[in-house]
């Protein structure tokens, strides 16, 4: 199988303003400030959810905190003792349909 080298984010700026006929600053520029709106809306004060239209959903998702428990090792069999964890906040992306079907 042959490997092929992801763009970096230079080559992806020059890309994309080459295809656009902006300057690679300006593609640099509608970058940084789509970051921002993204960390604004995913932010504790924004609604939580942000997409990018036809690409993919990224959202905000709370995790409660869970409880020390037991359980078992899944390679051994013996019971151990599972951590409990503190109330957590992640970020999760999902793809929309039009980004499942350019990858088939």
């Amino acid at each position: 199988m042959n490997k092929v080298k992801s763009a970096t984010k230079s080559e992806i700026f020059l890309e994309l303003a080459k295809r656009t006929d902006l300057s690679r600053k300006q593609v640099a520029l509608v970058f940084d400030e789509l970051a921002n709106y993204i960390k604004q809306q995913v932010g504790k004060k924004g609604s939580g959810i942000f997409t990018v239209p036809g690409l993919l959903k990224i959202k905000r998702v709370e995790k409660p905190a869970t409880k020390e428990r037991m359980g078992r090792n899944p390679q051994t069999g013996e019971t151990i003792m599972i951590k409990a964890k503190p109330k957590r906040t992640v970020v999760k992306a999902y793809p929309l349909k039009a980004l499942k079907e350019m990858v088939l």
